[in-house]
């Protein structure tokens, strides 16, 4: 087991070196909860891995195998072990963020603050660190389950005390942008929004699943995340592919909409 010392806590990493480097790290975040690292590992982590990038994985404080302290768990908190775990393993280069659930508004709240250190950000079942994302979050700690889960811990009250960023600011975050939902998700309503949002991203909506696509179906996000990845290698700023016309072009059985 691989740790590293990150602002004063161990946070257990897993890096996958690819036989030859062709393209940025992929850094891979999991999500709050029973969620670690491996939910990566066991989906897309080998498959990004074979595209030629280095990947990162790591337990996020307070999961898995990384030290749970009983403070310290604002998204900020989670922001700065990202950039010091990447500060750790000496990547001072662009990286891709990949994110699930709440890894992806990591992955969001990285970027605003290094917007010129992200080529490119996949997020599944996930938005940026806005009031509404933030309050659903909040409300799914508040539940008996999420009070049993983290009673000896402050996460709740933290998370809930995290600066929610304004709408306005996300313009800072001009890379391209991959969202993945389960068209059964709680989030589809929101999806309207994400647009308003990130006018760049790409949305694809898996039907039949809800917000445990990437375990439920990573065949399915596979199929959407690495075509899209290619695209990032040598990709022109005014280059729109049209992931709709790619999913028909190529037969797959899934929903994509680029104008939500």
């Amino acid at each position: 087991m691989t740790t590293l010392r990150v602002n004063g806590i161990s946070l257990h990493v897993q890096v996958l070196a690819p036989v030859a480097e062709r393209a940025a790290p992929a850094v891979l975040v999991h999500g709050l909860g029973v969620d670690t690292l491996a939910s990566w590992y066991f989906t897309l982590a080998g498959a990004v891995n074979d595209t030629g990038r280095r990947v990162v994985m790591y337990d996020l404080r307070g999961h898995g195998r990384s030290e749970r302290p009983a403070t310290g768990y604002r998204l900020d908190d989670f922001v700065d072990d990202l950039a010091g775990l990447l500060a750790a393993l000496g990547v001072i280069g662009p990286v891709c963020l990949l994110g699930n659930s709440f890894g992806g508004t990591v992955a969001f709240g990285y970027a605003l603050r290094h917007p010129d250190r992200v080529s490119g950000i996949v997020a599944i079942e996930s938005a940026p660190p806005v009031e509404e994302w933030l309050s659903r979050a909040r409300r799914r700690l508040e539940l008996p389950a999420g009070r049993e889960r983290y009673g000896a811990s402050t996460l709740a009250a933290d998370l809930g005390s995290s600066r929610p960023a304004d709408p306005a600011e996300l313009a800072r975050i001009t890379c391209p942008v991959l969202c993945v939902y389960g068209a059964e998700s709680g989030l589809a309503a929101a999806l309207p929004w994400i647009r308003n949002w990130l006018p760049q991203a790409r949305i694809a909506v898996v039907p039949g699943q809800r917000h445990t696509v990437l375990v439920d179906a990573p065949a399915a996000v596979r199929e959407l995340v690495l075509p899209w990845l290619d695209t990032l290698e040598g990709r022109h700023p005014d280059d729109r592919t049209d992931l709709g016309a790619l999913d028909h072009h190529q037969q797959r059985p899934l929903r994509l909409d680029t104008a939500l």
